[in-house]
C-alpha cells in the first residue's frame, strides 16, 4: 500500500504567491493508489516493537446454528507504538464528535 502521509515539498507550483521565506509546509495526501474496503470485524494484537490491526468482514449469518462466527480478513495494517498512540488518541475525537451528534455507542465485550 501506498504511503498515505508525505511531507510537502515546496515547489513554484504549490507556492504561487507565497513569499519565498514563506514556502507553505504541511501534508500532501496523495490517494491515486488508495483502496476501500469495508470491515465490519477488527482484532488488534501487539509487540514491544509493533501493534497489528486486522481487519475482516464477518460471513456468518446465524451463530447459534454454525456454533461459531467466520470472519473473512482483508487487510493487516502494521503500525509502530507511536503511529498506533496518534491513531488511538485521533479515532478517540471523532468518536466523541460522533457521540456528540447522533447518540452513544454500545460496545458489549465478547470473549
Amino acid at each position: 500500500m501506498a504511503k498515505s502521509e508525505v511531507q510537502a515539498q515546496p515547489n513554484a507550483g504549490a507556492n504561487a504567491g507565497v513569499d519565498a521565506g514563506e514556502a507553505r509546509q504541511g501534508v500532501q495526501w496523495i490517494d491515486d493508489r488508495m483502496a476501500t474496503q469495508f470491515a465490519n470485524v477488527v482484532n488488534v494484537q501487539g509487540t514491544r516493537e509493533q501493534i497489528d490491526l486486522f481487519f475482516g468482514t464477518n460471513r456468518t449469518w446465524n451463530v447459534a446454528e454454525s456454533g461459531g462466527m467466520s470472519v473473512e480478513l482483508s487487510n493487516r495494517l502494521i503500525l509502530t507504538p507511536l503511529a498506533a498512540k496518534r491513531l488511538w488518541t485521533v479515532l478517540g475525537g471523532v468518536l466523541r464528535e460522533h457521540e456528540n451528534r447522533y447518540g452513544a455507542l454500545n460496545v458489549e465485550q465478547q470473549g
